[in-house]
């Protein structure tokens, strides 16, 4: 009963703590950004490793060869912010970031509808030059979320608050992977049919890039600011205030039965 008690006054207080402004604005950007961002990557997959002309016929040994080496890319993506884009306000940083994030997927059209041979470029120099962007482009772009998410959680509730956000995050990269299935299934791109792909991978690069109509909600505050307002700073999050109350109530509650069990 007591652990009930205490995860009702939490989510009480997580539920007050989001209805502020300052809380609730960038979380619906990072929702929407990473909603927005479909999934393409099961069609895409089965395109890489058709052996039937004009698709690449990759084996699947060397698209997991690629996905190690853009792995290795991440983390070149984590140190170009931790090196270079740390100090930049939230809003411009998502702003730029999102920006490219819709401007690499162009690399994915441009191999899909094979524009890669016209320019002269092998198939597996494109593929593997393309998954190193996008990988880097999406850390950048993933990184100062992970910050943002940590600026909105209150004091005395961080480490629940932050699991919270990371369930909407997660919500939000669940709604792509479903959307991406939908918009493959009403273009009909199937194991051996291809013929709208190209289509398909157009539309997640339009979808990522209206998420800039959602930039507003970012606040322009340096990475380094403090975002909470000082009611929540100075008095605690409403989930750590009830928290608190709580247990001081139980710990009344004992001394109140052990002194009439000494009477």
């Amino acid at each position: 009963m007591q652990v009930l008690n205490k995860v009702t006054v939490a989510v009480k207080g997580m539920v007050q703590t989001i209805k502020y402004p300052v809380v609730w604005k960038p979380s619906l950007y990072m929702f929407l950004s990473l909603a927005l961002s479909i999934s393409t990557h099961e069609g895409q997959f089965y395109w890489y490793t058709n052996k039937e002309p004009p698709n690449p016929g990759f084996s699947q040994e060397f698209v997991g060869m690629v996905h190690a080496v853009g792995a290795v890319a991440s983390m070149v993506g984590v140190l170009i912010y931790h090196k270079n884009l740390k100090d930049y306000p939230f809003r411009s940083i998502l702003f730029f970031a999102q920006l490219l994030h819709g401007a690499s997927g162009l690399l994915d059209l441009t191999f899909v509808l094979r524009w890669n041979l016209a320019l002269g470029v092998p198939d597996a120099v494109f593929v593997t030059l393309e998954e190193c962007v996008s990988r880097v482009v999406g850390r950048v772009r993933l990184m100062p979320m992970m910050v943002l998410s940590t600026k909105l959680c209150p004091p005395g509730a961080e480490g629940t608050f932050f699991a919270l956000l990371m369930c909407i995050d997660s919500l939000g990269m669940l709604v792509a992977k479903t959307g991406g299935a939908f918009v493959l299934r009403a273009l009909h791109v199937t194991r051996t049919d291809f013929s709208n792909l190209w289509l398909a991978v157009l539309l997640r690069n339009l979808l990522r890039l209206s998420a800039l109509g959602a930039i507003f909600l970012v606040p322009t505050a340096d990475q380094t600011d403090v975002l909470l307002p000082q009611d929540l700073l100075s008095s605690g999050s409403p989930a750590a205030a009830a928290g608190d109350e709580e247990e001081r109530l139980l710990q009344l509650g004992k001394l109140t039965s052990h002194t009439d069990d000494d009477v």
